[in-house]
């Protein structure tokens, strides 16, 4: 999912957006490291923590030049969830002015995107031009307590409400690890190979 607009690369001229997240998120997630379970089992990426499960694969996205890692890619229920967590304001959003960037960025690139409403708020709902025709992809946005965290849904997921409903659970049950580092909105929050891997 190289083609995916990259929320770092926005400008920082709208520091006074809303916040956008479900009502229930301190309650169902995507969780802040504060609000996580304590004693729930996660696999630790770093910048976020998955709860392992059945037939859930795991692959880490990383930069061909820096070689650092940029994404967490899901693989579930003939689905890809691809992560990524990002330094937040403390008070104010990115995904209202980040959702305005995809559907133009995803536009200008020829394919076809409109924001909706969709079951983790406001949502991109996208068709992107790849060599093998359309490619469907949902771009999805929760801002938490000084962090953000990016979703890209592609697969059953993308249009099968039931493969939908599975992989929007596992994005709310992710824990994302903001830290003390102080860092400028946009950043990625980095992520590092998880040291129990295989149990995934």
């Amino acid at each position: 999912m190289s083609q995916t607009p990259d929320p770092s690369a926005f400008s920082d001229d709208a520091a006074d957006r809303p916040k956008s997240a479900p009502v229930d998120r301190e309650d169902a997630g995507p969780f802040d490291e504060a609000e996580a379970n304590a004693v729930r089992p996660y696999v630790d990426l770093g910048g976020v923590k998955i709860v392992p499960r059945a037939d859930l694969g795991l692959r880490l996205e990383v930069e061909e030049e820096s070689q650092r890692i940029v994404a967490v890619a899901l693989d579930y229920a003939g689905s890809t969830l691809q992560v990524q967590p990002f330094a937040a304001p403390r008070t104010s959003g990115l995904w209202h002015e980040i959702r305005e960037q995809i559907v133009e960025q995803i536009q200008r690139q020829g394919g076809a995107a409109q924001s909706v409403e969709g079951p983790l708020g406001p949502e991109v709902r996208a068709e992107i031009p790849s060599p093998e025709g359309g490619r469907l992809a949902r771009f999805v946005g929760v801002d938490g307590p000084r962090w953000f965290l990016r979703g890209v849904i592609s697969g059953q997921a993308a249009a099968d409400p039931e493969a939908a409903a599975q992989v929007e659970e596992l994005f709310r049950s992710i824990v994302v690890v903001r830290g003390t580092t102080p860092m400028p909105p946009r950043d990625l929050i980095p992520l590092h190979v998880p040291a129990n891997a295989g149990t995934v």
